[in-house]
């Protein structure tokens, strides 16, 4: 059983504490300036001239410096504030003041402290530097950091803006199930689990269930965690992550191209207008975001091969080689783009990039060909500038449900796990089409961090399970 805690009072916080000042918090002390009130947080950081303290506190929604003189409060109170270790617990009382020359910036004449919790010994996550795995082990007290704060903020903005968009546009939110009956596409992936003595596996995509739920409602979206089990250790990859899936009745690629490109300017947009606070402690070039405004260029993939072969070309010519020494070789049509190849294509442009009509052998079964050039899928990915990838893929469906048969016995995929996705072409085929926009390769963008690890509160990695 825990002990509780009791709190140490010393006289004059006893008599403030009796007059009940009003509680506030560190956003809305502009309403408060020239009243004396009471905030809750945790000590932050704490310095001493001797005469005065500076208490720096805390409380979840930001900062605020706690001025607190010899001669504004008793002796014991003074003693008590000196002594006060990082992540201490605390009430202060005080005077809101604005500051004389920064507008919008307060602190507080602290009168009265009062140790709400004690730290049972010195706080792990010292202000000296620390390493990588050193803060994915403490990622539980990790977030508690000024950077920390600011990137779990932007993130709900981002997922807000991301609902405000599909809830403005009179999108229907349709929840998908996390535990699918089967390994449609190959079990490379998929992370496996035991369901009442069944197999099942963790989604990947709740692209096939929103297209039952566009035949229901024409608009639909889901938003939810999805798994993949990719063998990956690079900067843009999780095994645990959320996505966006949107999917439309009667659409096409070009009307879901419009539609993607307005989710990723309404979240920039969004970002922008409430978290410059937060930009500028990751101090993230806003300038980059300001950028991101449509129309996005709309390229095709034969174009983007074009791109990245002048690119190898020009490495060619400048005498380099691959890192294994052997000669740079062109780009082969058909091929995925890999990362490299991405951060390339995105270069030429000063605002995300949409590349269309990818190869169908590279694509999932139950993309559309294009019917002018049936080596093409209906598809697009939305590539993000400064090497951050695709942020968004997608395309338009097969609809025609003899294709969609010949495509499933194609990819040598069990024809009876379909059964169900089938009958949406037997009662009432309709064209649609749809995407998928991962929050933390998005949250990675528009905070500008270099891995993805920081973009979700307790990520999921290859070799990452903790805390």
């Amino acid at each position: 059983m825990s002990s509780t805690v009791v709190p140490e009072r010393v006289a004059s916080e006893t008599a403030v504490s009796e007059s009940k000042p009003a509680v506030a918090s560190t956003n809305t002390l502009a309403a408060h300036v020239g009243t004396t009130v009471r905030l809750q947080g945790w000590l932050y950081n704490r310095r001493s001239s001797g005469k005065v303290h500076f208490l720096e506190l805390r409380d979840g929604h930001g900062q605020v410096q706690c001025v607190m003189g010899r001669n504004d409060v008793d002796e014991a109170t003074f003693a008590l504030a000196d002594h006060l270790a990082q992540e201490t617990s605390i009430e202060i009382v005080g005077l809101v003041k604005a500051h004389p020359k920064k507008a919008g910036v307060f602190e507080i004449g602290a009168t009265g402290v009062t140790v709400i919790g004690k730290p049972v010994g010195e706080y792990p996550i010292s202000p000296k530097e620390h390493g990588t795995d050193f803060l994915m082990d403490n990622r539980h007290l990790w977030l508690r950091s000024k950077r920390q704060h600011a990137i779990l903020r932007i993130r709900h903005t981002i997922i807000t803006a991301i609902r405000d968009y599909f809830d403005g546009l009179d999108f229907t939110l349709v929840d998908a199930p996390i535990f699918t009956p089967n390994a449609c596409e190959g079990t490379s992936t998929l992370f496996e689990t035991e369901y009442h003595g069944d197999k099942a596996y963790l989604t990947q995509s709740g692209q096939l269930y929103m297209e039952a739920a566009a035949a229901a409602v024409g608009k639909a979206y889901c938003f939810g965690p999805t798994f993949r089990a990719e063998k990956s250790k690079t900067r843009r990859h999780l095994a645990e992550f959320w996505m966006v899936e949107p999917e439309v009745a009667f659409m096409d690629l070009d009307g879901d191209m419009e539609l993607a490109e307005g989710l990723i300017c309404a979240i920039a947009k969004r970002v922008l207008e409430t978290r410059r606070e937060e930009l500028a402690v990751l101090e993230r070039d806003v300038g980059k975001l300001e950028a991101i405004k449509a129309p996005f260029p709309r390229i095709h993939y034969d174009e983007a091969v074009r791109l990245i072969n002048a690119h190898r070309a020009a490495k060619r010519a400048a005498g380099e080689k691959n890192q294994d020494g052997t000669e740079i070789a062109d780009f082969v049509w058909g091929d995925d783009f890999g990362g490299e190849d991405e951060t390339v294509v995105s270069q030429s442009f000063d605002r995300p990039v949409m590349v269309h009509r990818y190869p169908a052998a590279m694509k999932a079964f139950y993309m559309k060909r294009d019917p002018a050039d049936d080596r093409c899928a209906l598809c697009v990915d939305v590539l993000a500038p400064e090497g951050y990838g695709e942020v968004i893929g997608g395309g338009q469906r097969e609809d025609d449900l003899a294709t969609l048969e010949r495509a499933i016995e194609h990819h040598k995929l069990p024809m009876d796990a379909f059964g169900w996705y089938l009958d949406l072409r037997r009662y009432g085929s309709f064209p649609h089409a749809g995407f998928g926009l991962g929050v933390e390769r998005s949250v990675a963008w528009m905070c500008g961090l270099p891995h993805v690890r920081e973009t979700i509160p307790f990520p999921r990695m290859l070799n990452r399970l903790s805390p």
